[in-house]
């Protein structure tokens, strides 16, 4: 049998709006990685710019 994924769901919530935009699969065995730990810069629907968006576990 195959071993189960370490990789697991985090959100992306906007620092700016608190809005949760964005949904991706990280590699989470070893922590938070460290370009996820700075914050990724996306596009904000609700502020109609680009902001940082930070990882959110649920």
């Amino acid at each position: 049998m195959a071993k189960a994924s370490k990789r697991e769901w985090v959100w992306l919530q906007c620092s700016e709006s608190g809005d949760l935009n964005y949904r991706i699969e990280a590699n989470m065995s070893k922590g938070i990685p460290e370009r996820l730990k700075d914050g990724l810069k996306k596009y904000c629907k609700r502020l109609r710019r680009h902001t940082i968006h930070k990882v959110k576990r649920k």
